[in-house]
């Protein structure tokens, strides 16, 4: 398979798994319409309906891992390259001696 096939395959992957996400935030609000609170330590937010909090809490972190993906590209490239400079020395020919 060429590089591009497999992009459209990832592609459609990931639109599959956005819409399932999509569609089951859909049914949860509209069954769980009670509202709900959260707590964190002693403060205490206002009541919203849990379908609207799931969907926040879904964006969110669909938002958050948007912005940190391109990190951990970096950190990898960086970790790949040491890598390859430690196979580099460890493998030696013993022709060569």
């Amino acid at each position: 398979m060429g590089e591009t096939a497999m992009r459209t395959i990832a592609n459609v992957i990931t639109s599959i798994v956005i819409a399932f996400w999509i569609v089951a935030i859909a049914i949860l609000s509209v069954q769980n319409y009670t509202p709900v609170s959260l707590k964190f330590f002693t403060s205490q937010s206002i009541q919203i309906p849990f379908g609207i909090l799931l969907a926040l809490s879904t964006g969110i972190g669909m938002i958050g891992v948007t912005v940190i993906q391109p990190f951990w590209n970096i950190g990898n490239s960086r970790q790949d390259n040491n890598v390859l400079d430690d196979d580099a020395e460890f493998f030696v020919d013993e022709e060569d001696f």
